[in-house]
């Protein structure tokens, strides 16, 4: 069979969405499916086989014949699954590279109670592995494959890691707007107010913070961005979002103070300044050691 060549050409990340626990990743021009199980990560070796031959039950039964890829099997179950059947593992390892010798994904699953592999059927069905041993035998299809799905998985959870970090902040910066609103109902509202007078001093409140930081209120964003959905807030960055959850618990203490509006909004402005200045400071600093 000839070698497979590939050129590692870095292009952007193409993460599609399939079901609520199932994607699939782009590598190379060859869809990969993977799902998170007990928040692991499982690769489909269906799609992979596909690179060498699209028989790919039988390129995934080739691979399992060899005694090396019994071994990496069982070594993993061992380390990974308290409940492995390591007796029906002994015989699979005596007969393995023998001529005679075939092992399916379900005959290993269901002799050994493994599960490193998992086989799924219907729409996106097929062999699944752990990643560890997805890897490897991406790297018995091509070892330059296996570089390239690597460097993708890698990409993806930095991608994932930078999401979580910002949810993360947006999360805390709902929790702090309702210590917020918690002292403007306080402070702010008499007694008596109409709904929509109570909604129209939170609005105003919530621009105050927005005018500080953003340079403009809510309705002004939207006018301004008809085509986008959400609000200003959401399309925030990271420091954006860390510096409006720091003013809104400032905010919070002013109000509680009595400071009049015109005040606050001159002293939120000044720190907004000051503490986005300090944060693209270090993050301009985070990428000069990246690039060193």
């Amino acid at each position: 069979m000839c070698q497979l060549e590939f050129q590692i050409n870095l292009v952007p990340l193409r993460l599609v969405k399939i079901y609520t626990n199932m994607a699939k990743i782009i590598v190379k021009d060859t869809e990969i499916v993977f799902y998170k199980k007990a928040q692991e990560d499982y690769i489909s070796l269906t799609d992979i086989a596909k690179v060498r031959d699209n028989r790919s039950e039988v390129v995934i039964q080739n691979w399992m014949r060899t005694r090396m890829t019994i071994e990496l099997l069982g070594l993993w179950e061992t380390l990974y699954n308290p409940n492995f059947k390591h007796i029906e593992f002994d015989v699979f390892r005596s007969q393995a590279g023998l001529n005679a010798f075939v092992l399916s994904p379900t005959q290993w699953v269901e002799k050994t109670n493994a599960i490193g592999l998992v086989v799924k059927s219907g729409r996106y069905g097929g062999t699944f592995a752990h990643r560890d041993i997805a890897f490897e035998f991406a790297s018995w299809i091509s070892v330059e494959f296996k570089l390239y799905l690597v460097k993708e998985f890698q990409r993806l959870k930095e991608e994932e890691q930078k999401t979580i970090g910002w949810t993360a902040k947006r999360e805390l910066a709902k929790i702090n707007y309702h210590i917020h609103t918690s002292a403007i109902s306080r402070n702010l509202v008499p007694k008596k107010l109409s709904k929509e007078q109570i909604n129209f001093i939170y609005a105003s409140e919530a621009d105050v913070l927005n005018m500080a930081l953003f340079g403009m209120t809510a309705k002004e964003w939207c006018d301004t961005n008809p085509d986008l959905k959400g609000n200003i807030r959401d399309y925030a960055t990271i420091n954006e979002l860390i510096c409006l959850s720091n003013m809104e618990n400032i905010n919070a203490v002013l109000i509680n103070d009595n400071v009049s509006q015109s005040d606050r909004l001159q002293k939120l402005n000044a720190i907004a300044i000051q503490q986005m200045s300090v944060l693209q400071e270090v993050e301009s600093r985070k990428m000069l050691t990246h690039k060193e």
